[in-house]
């Protein structure tokens, strides 16, 4: 993609509405623009890397064996009616008639949808278990948005839903979506720790948030320092094995956010030399709740005896458009965005240090033909501008590779590479730029096998 027929708005001053790093630099690198409050538009530089990130929400899920389906943001109140939920969930809720009067709202989540649809399209124990899934827009009236997407009022969520016969059959499911989770956050670059939450009606353990570290943190989290330096599953992962030593091994340990923080216990399970205490942000949430949606909602199946049996539920939530805050505020510095290389818009930026110069035009001119062919996500920056205004923008977009290309490393037979993530710069020849960047490419592919 050439830059000078790319849409990139940047702004040069910070914007006086930005109250957090990541809101600041969506805004700044021209990647989202605010609709009206807690809305808003992805321009096509945020909109590439929120693709890219539900794409490898999508790759885990499948990898896990759930089924993708696309539900509608606008439900019938008389599903939530059945379930009781209407009337209890507040004005988060957004409320609306069509031109029959019929009561209907814009879906905050989707427990009672997706229950009903199981219901009437499964009858028999044999078609158990299911894990149904879809990736949708949804909308909560937040009284106070703020913080860009990390807390905006539209947003963009993958949500899981596990049916089981038992609550034994449900833990399975639990454990292939907590395995799922941490491959699906390591993949983007993230470090995260399941941490105690709040457990359902039915009590035991069956509730964990993920979390990741940041600096800037929305709370204040707990754990044993065990945990950052534990690596999550790999691609060769059996999810029809035993997950449970796996999930026993990333939940034996204290963690806990804020609101399940319990001082005593902290202290006196983990050495003090083990203690971390950080700031932390919500990614992901899993969730048992056993038969609360489908008791209320007659979601039964017949079992090998002939009895009809109220199916367990679960389910499974990962912020899609939250994440693209939170990957920035994990990761960046006072330049800007430091992209983690799957996630980023572009694999990396081609500078033209001087447009109108025959030779420098003609090099980057092949050195584009060549890094498209070789299967590189190029943007070029083609522009007439100075170096400076150049090398600020490819910084503030955070993308991991710079080839940066002037007169005076052309008479030498070299170009620079630049990695956005240390800094480091390297003056080779293009041959061996292009091999360092297919190298790092490889290694990409790799991790996502």
């Amino acid at each position: 993609m050439r830059l000078s027929r790319f849409f990139m708005p940047i702004l040069r001053d910070d914007p006086k509405e930005a109250e957090i790093v990541s809101h600041r630099l969506m805004l700044r690198a021209g990647m989202i623009r605010q609709s009206s409050a807690g809305i808003y538009t992805w321009l096509p530089l945020g909109y590439r890397v929120l693709s890219k990130i539900e794409q490898i929400v999508r790759e885990e899920q499948d990898r896990a064996g759930a089924l993708e389906l696309l539900m509608p943001t606008i439900q019938s109140a008389d599903l939530w009616r059945e379930s009781g939920r209407y009337d209890d969930y507040g004005k988060e809720m957004l409320r609306i008639q069509d031109r029959h009067e019929r009561d209907m709202l814009y879906g905050p989540t989707n427990e009672e949808l997706i229950t009903a649809i199981f219901r009437d399209g499964v009858k028999s124990y044999k078609d158990l278990p299911r894990i149904l899934y879809h990736i949708q827009w949804k909308f909560r009236d937040e009284i106070r948005p703020r913080f860009g997407v990390m807390r905006g009022r539209e947003f963009l969520m993958k949500d899981s839903y596990s049916f089981d016969l038992t609550q034994d059959d449900a833990r399975k499911s639990y454990n292939r979506m907590f395995v799922s989770y941490l491959r699906t956050f390591a993949r983007m670059g993230l470090k995260s720790i399941p941490m105690a939450a709040e457990t359902g009606p039915i009590g035991g353990d069956l509730s964990h948030e993920f979390i990741i570290l940041a600096e800037t943190g929305e709370s204040e989290v707990y754990c044993h320092k065990d945990y950052l330096a534990m690596e999550p599953p790999g691609a060769d992962l059996d999810y029809d094995g035993d997950l449970a030593p796996l999930v026993q091994d990333w939940t034996g340990r204290y963690a806990a956010t804020s609101e399940m923080h319990d001082a005593a216990q902290f202290e006196s399970d983990v050495p003090e030399a083990d203690r971390v205490t950080a700031r932390g942000i919500e990614v992901g949430h899993i969730f048992f709740f056993g038969t609360k949606y489908s008791e209320a909602m007659g979601a039964k199946v017949q079992g090998p005896d002939g009895d009809l049996i109220t199916v367990e539920m679960g389910s499974y939530g990962i912020g899609v458009s939250r994440l693209v805050g939170a990957i920035i505020e994990a990761s960046h510095d006072e330049a800007g965005i430091i992209w983690p290389q799957s996630v980023a818009p572009f694999d990396l930026g081609l500078i033209n240090l001087k447009v109108g110069d025959a030779d420098t035009d003609a090099a980057c001119e092949g050195f584009y033909a060549r890094l498209q062919n070789a299967g590189f996500d190029v943007l070029y920056d083609d522009r007439d501008d100075r170096a400076g205004a150049k090398f600020a923008a490819m910084d503030l977009i955070g993308l991991p590779w710079q080839l940066i290309v002037g007169p005076k490393s052309l008479k030498a037979g070299e170009v620079e590479l630049k990695e956005r993530a240390t800094g480091a710069r390297h003056s080779l020849t293009f041959d061996s730029a292009l091999t360092m960047l297919t190298d790092a490419m490889t290694g990409r592919t790799r991790e996502g096998a």
